[in-house]
């Protein structure tokens, strides 16, 4: 469902669930962050997600991994730690069980990876293969990570490069070569927990904004965090790391429905301060899987945070800052 349906559908559900009246509920429908956050005493809290879509790749453990990570994804942009998933999965009686078995094994060994045990599911018949997770992660109440709070003045880092949906798209059309497949497969498996843990280890109060990277895209994502936080982004387009290919796809014209319907709705809040009209702008829009997390540091913390995640040997792209404006707008140059 596209962003401004999906809008549509919660309206209703936010009048009948009103903060004052769970007040345990800490992140919530009336407080829209990655995942659903839940007091259970004064130190911590659970969070908790659920997400499950259609194959984006046709090797059946690779999918399965690629689900999980981005059901788990969800956890580490709150800042807390994985400690149990439950399977969800629908699969056609028409098709061999050893395939689902796969799918379920490339989730388990993701799982298995983050620290935490799967402890049970449910699976219905379908008409095509979908699978994800339900995730409980557990965190400390004052090392929660929001998706608002973003400051003027802070500097905004990347985690992992764009291009995923076109290359899942362009796979689907027998467009993508294999070196971009393969690259797409190691990002959308790649877990975002090296990076919550730099993150963390860096001292004082450095990170003010977090969100994960993934369906609504960078422009979605980002115009969620500005909103919420009262002010505007900056992108810089030269800044924006890609993975190999997608720009070459996206100019020759490779899209998907899902990069189509962020284009168009979230484009009101978009301000160009130069357009080339090139791929580049195509894939702020591109809705990824398990993407990489976007976050609002406090500047004075920028060296130490890069040098940071240059020790622990994990990727990260300095993209941009936080900017006086329009509340929610995306400006890029």
């Amino acid at each position: 469902m596209g962003p401004e349906g999906l809008s549509q559908v919660l309206r209703p559900l936010r009048d009948m669930f009103p903060q004052a009246d769970f007040p345990d509920v800490l992140r919530g429908l009336s407080s829209p962050d990655d995942a659903a956050v839940l007091k259970i005493d004064d130190n911590n809290a659970l969070v908790l997600t659920a997400d499950f879509f259609a194959p984006i790749v046709d090797d059946p453990y690779d999918f399965g991994a690629i689900a999980a990570t981005n059901a788990l994804s969800d956890i580490y942009a709150m800042g807390a730690r994985p400690i149990l998933a439950i399977n969800l999965a629908s699969f056609p009686d028409s098709l061999d069980p050893s395939i689902l078995s796969e799918i379920l094994r490339g989730g388990a060994d993701k799982v298995l990876e983050a620290g935490a045990v799967i402890a049970g599911g449910h699976t219905t018949s379908d008409d095509e293969p979908k699978y994800g997770l339900a995730v409980v992660g557990m965190v400390a109440i004052d090392q929660i990570y929001k998706n608002e709070g973003a400051r003027v003045g802070d500097q905004l880092l990347l985690t992992k490069p764009l291009g995923t949906g076109v290359i899942a798209t362009a796979l689907k059309r027998g467009q993508a070569d294999e070196p971009s497949i393969r690259a797409a497969i190691d990002s959308m498996t790649q877990l975002s927990a090296g990076a919550v843990k730099v993150l963390q280890s860096v001292k004082g109060d450095a990170v003010h904004a977090v969100t994960d990277v993934t369906g609504f895209s960078l422009v979605g994502h980002g115009h969620e965090m500005a909103d919420l936080s009262g002010v505007a982004l900056k992108y810089h387009i030269d800044r924006l790391p890609f993975l190999p290919g997608a720009t070459d796809l996206a100019s020759q014209g490779v899209s998907s429905g899902g990069l189509d319907r962020n284009r168009e709705y979230y484009s009101q809040w978009l301000q160009q301060s130069q357009s080339n009209g090139g791929p580049e702008e195509t894939l702020i829009f591109d809705p990824q899987t398990a993407g990489g997390l976007l976050v609002a540091i406090s500047a004075d913390k920028l060296a130490d945070t890069l040098a940071a995640f240059a020790a622990a040997g994990e990727d990260v792209w300095h993209i941009g800052e936080v900017v006086d404006g329009p509340a929610g707008f995306i400006i890029t140059g």
